[in-house]
């Protein structure tokens, strides 16, 4: 069943690329496993996958343990609280969530002792939910300045989560704000900035033509998740 949507899904981000004018190759895959045990990623990391997103850090961590006799690379991708900054900074290899200094610094610190670097994407806050996390738009411009001075942070980019709307053209607006963002900061600051992690399972085609390199896909191959075990 894994291995029929995991090729299902491939197929699904192919056909939205070539409906986009895009290459397939252009957008990469982010398998979302939070919430389901180690035992159903083995069972992806033998399909070849090796790169997995997380919400909470000690849940990273605790995969990471339980999987770590495979080459894995663990992204957080949920709101993360500076205490967690530990976990993150020993078990992670990448964060799509940096909304704020208070967590570049906590993070500089552990990963300055851990003897790291974490790869990073800016999390805009794209939608007017209060229950969306992301730095204004019109605030990146001075946080990328201030991040310049953390060389354990290899920012690579941004991440947004868009409206939670039925209207299709509310939704693309949030991923449109993102990408029109990124090449504005790309002009200022020089820097390449190439990945724009944007588009869950239920929008990731739209996500597509407003120029995601990248998606985040957890039901739509690991299926419907129980909370009430986390």
């Amino acid at each position: 069943m894994l291995a029929e949507n995991f090729n299902r899904i491939t197929q699904q981000l192919a056909q939205a690329c070539i409906n986009a004018g895009r290459d397939p190759q252009s957008v990469s895959l982010l398998p979302v496993s939070k919430t389901f045990p180690s035992s159903i990623i083995e069972q992806a990391i033998a399909l070849g996958y090796q790169r997995f997103g997380e919400n909470k850090a000690q849940e990273l961590k605790q995969k990471a343990i339980e999987l770590q006799q495979y080459p894995l690379s663990w992204v957080i991708i949920g709101h993360l609280q500076t205490n967690k900054a530990k976990e993150v900074a020993r078990y992670a290899s990448e964060i799509q969530s940096l909304d704020r200094l208070d967590l570049a610094i906590a993070l500089d610190k552990r990963l300055q002792q851990e003897g790291r670097v974490l790869d990073a994407l800016i999390q805009v806050k794209t939608s007017t939910e209060e229950s969306k996390s992301g730095i204004n738009p019109e605030e990146v411009p001075i946080f990328l300045e201030q991040l310049k001075s953390f060389d354990t942070l290899h920012i690579k980019g941004f991440m947004t989560i868009a409206e939670n709307s039925n209207n299709p053209d509310i939704v693309r607006a949030c991923f449109r704000q993102t990408s029109e963002l990124a090449e504005k900061m790309r002009q200022k600051t020089g820097l390449p900035l190439p990945v724009l992690s944007m588009g869950m399972s239920g929008d990731y085609a739209l996500a597509i033509k407003e120029g995601a390199t990248e998606v985040r896909i957890g039901s739509a191959i690991f299926g419907a998740r129980d909370y009430t075990t986390k």
